[in-house]
């Protein structure tokens, strides 16, 4: 856990801002949801924007670090989930706590209230938390798609991936249709994250960890399937402290052109210096 406390004061010291490129190694599916199904569409159609290219939602990209977080921190367990939703078919349990050194919810915020636990007693807090980071909607680079892709796809930018549920007593196939991103695009990532005061600095190295075992999971659907491998690259960290918004000071490069790997080994050599160079 972090080193906040219920003393820690909150003063803003800058930003770190983490840009790069998603790599699609395989097809990626993150869902419109069915009522934007189209005629003679695909059954399980991909997020487009108000041009028609698909992207990836920083919620999807966001929700996603949140989870993998949460279950390396062992907090994806009864006691410590709570419910947002309890909808019959469409119940949502994260994690939340009251612990002022919580980092997951210094990352990602949380707000006061009394929420229903998936086990034990109702939580009652009475911590409001600003989120640290944020996410924001990744574009895809046009040209990823190749001519030589265009060639081979259903759609302009897209495939389709055909599969089949199998009925275990008749055998009867049951097909369906899943529209995906195709292997080889990539999309253009930002994430920012607020450093309101010294302990949160460290916080960032989670949010790199999450982005690492990401890689070795899935985004979007049908992971388990074969869809939704990706990989960063081309990373650039920027620290844009105080002054840069107050005054025209420079921002400083923690990381150019690099993988996630180098920029985590870098940024923990880099002892948290740069929230005191200006």
């Amino acid at each position: 856990m972090s080193a906040h406390t219920t003393q820690t004061e909150l003063k803003f010291l800058g930003k770190l801002i983490l840009e790069g490129e998603l790599h699609c190694e395989t097809g990626l599916h993150v869902g419109a949801g069915k009522g934007s199904m189209e005629i003679g569409g695909s059954d399980n159609p991909v997020v487009k924007d108000a041009f028609g290219r698909p992207y990836v939602p920083g919620s999807s990209l966001r929700g996603k670090l949140r989870s993998l977080l949460e279950q390396s921190s062992g907090l994806a367990v009864p006691a410590e989930l709570v419910y947002l939703s309890k909808r019959k078919g469409q119940e949502v349990r994260i994690h939340q706590s009251d612990r002022p050194d919580d980092e997951i919810c210094l990352i990602f915020g949380r707000n006061p209230g009394r929420m229903e636990r998936a086990a034990g007693d109702a939580l009652d807090s009475s911590q409001a938390t600003p989120a640290r980071l944020a996410v924001y909607d990744a574009p895809l680079d046009p040209d990823s798609i190749t001519a030589q892709m265009r060639e081979n796809l259903d759609d302009e930018l897209t495939e389709v991936k055909s599969e089949n549920a199998i009925d275990r007593i008749t055998s009867q196939a049951n097909p369906r249709t899943l529209e995906r991103v195709p292997g080889g695009a990539r999309f253009r990532i930002r994430l920012v994250m607020d450093v309101l005061c010294e302990e949160d600095a460290p916080l960032f190295l989670r949010v790199l960890e999450g982005l690492r075992m990401l890689e070795d999971d899935s985004l979007g659907g049908g992971g388990s399937r074969g869809n939704g491998r990706v990989r960063l690259a081309n990373l650039k960290l920027t620290w844009r402290g105080k002054n840069y918004y107050a005054s025209g000071a420079a921002q400083k490069d923690l990381g150019t052109g690099v993988d996630l790997a180098a920029l985590q080994t870098g940024f923990q050599e880099a002892a948290f210096a740069f929230l005191h160079e200006e």
